[in-house]
């Protein structure tokens, strides 16, 4: 490995100009795929991606440092919604194993009947707030994704409900992901 500190001016020179020459080319390549990736979408979205957006991406995207932002967003967005989707199992598994205890408890089939009538109802509305609490948590995450990329300085990326500028956002990501798995030398 060279030392730049004991090469003669020129090389350095040189040496400058080749990693300059080298970005500027990763630079026209990212901005090259995302114009195709833009021109891939429908015109509702292409509208709402101007060309300066796309520059700005590219440019963020040149070091390499968003693309590993983005992979731990991702894993922890996995990770979440597995621990969510287990929880919500755990809790269909009680409410059912409640429902066996009731069906095995000495009742007339009548009585039986309406206990078996009122604690579905029971679950059914159990059910329904504990998946708006898990609707919830995803918006939280969903949150904590943009506040990430906004604070990163990732064009396009800002705290927002409005689902129109949240589809923009999963574009975005969509983009960004598809660059990782490209070969940008």
């Amino acid at each position: 490995m060279s030392d730049d500190n004991n090469m003669p001016p020129f090389c350095k020179d040189f040496n400058s100009f080749q990693k300059d020459e080298a970005y500027q080319r990763k630079l026209y390549f990212l901005n090259e795929q995302l114009q195709i990736m833009v021109r891939e979408l429908p015109l509702r979205y292409q509208q709402r991606i101007p060309n300066e957006l796309l520059c700005s991406l590219a440019e963020s995207l040149a070091d390499n440092t968003v693309f590993g932002i983005v992979d731990s967003l991702m894993d922890i967005q996995h990770v979440t919604e597995k621990q969510l989707f287990q929880q919500r199992l755990q809790f269909t598994a009680n409410q059912s194993s409640a429902m066996q205890t009731l069906m095995n408890q000495n009742f007339t089939d009548s009585e039986k009947e309406a206990q078996r009538a009122a604690l579905e109802k029971k679950h059914r509305e159990e059910l329904k707030e504990y998946d708006k609490k898990v609707i919830l948590e995803l918006d939280r995450k969903v949150h904590d994704q943009q506040r990430i990329l906004d604070m990163a300085g990732v064009p396009g990326f800002d705290v927002t409900d409005d689902p129109t500028k949240i589809q923009v956002q999963i574009r975005l990501l969509d983009f960004i992901l598809r660059l990782s798995q490209m070969d940008i030398s």
